[in-house]
């Protein structure tokens, strides 16, 4: 069976991490720069970073509309800042996004640099009847909070009354780093959304 082809954007953050993490997961992954490098994968992870610097870079590279373009018909995991560009609305401050998942975010939520942490979680019942049951170490990095959900958005996650993963169509938006731990069952998730 041919391995899926997963793209990393790689612009700015951990790309290496997750690249890394897919392939461990079963994939074939390589790293985006340039929207012709876009057109030969089947789904695509936008990392952490600082999401600002990502929006400019996207901006740079000719890749903003052509990431809108392509998460219209395939799968998109975006974790810590790929959460803030996915998402519709961002605050804490307003800034500009893709708008590709129905979910209101706030930027570093949590804290500066120092505030950053690590938890295990129990992840909700969808989540483990999908990969397999067990705790989820989650590591937040000046995270951003999911402050609101739409009606079609699914919660897998929360941690202190607060989604830290959620699942919309074909995307999926993770306030944590999941590339930075051993536990691939997120990433394998996102594997499913793509099609053989």
């Amino acid at each position: 069976m041919a391995k899926k082809k997963i793209g990393v954007l790689a612009l700015q953050g951990d790309f290496e991490a997750h690249q890394k993490a897919l392939c461990e997961a079963g994939a074939c992954a390589s790293l985006v720069r340039h929207e012709s490098q876009l057109e030969k994968v089947q789904g695509l992870v936008i990392p952490g970073g600082e999401s600002t610097t990502m929006l400019k870079l996207l901006r740079q590279n000719g890749l903003y509309e052509a990431i809108q373009r392509f998460g219209r018909e395939h799968p998109i995991l975006g974790t810590c800042a790929g959460a803030i560009l996915l998402a519709r609305q961002v605050t804490h401050p307003e800034q500009e996004s893709l708008g590709l998942m129905d979910i209101a975010v706030e930027r570093n939520a949590y804290g500066r640099q120092v505030d950053s942490s690590v938890a295990r979680l129990t992840p909700e019942a969808d989540f483990e009847r999908r990969t397999e049951p067990g705790e989820l170490e989650t590591v937040f990095i000046r995270a951003p909070i999911i402050r609101h959900t739409g009606a079609h958005v699914k919660v897998l996650a929360c941690y202190k009354g607060d989604p830290i993963l959620v699942e919309e169509g074909l995307h999926m938006a993770a306030t944590f780093h999941p590339e930075l731990t051993k536990d691939l069952r997120l990433h394998r998730l996102f594997l499913e959304k793509v099609p053989e």
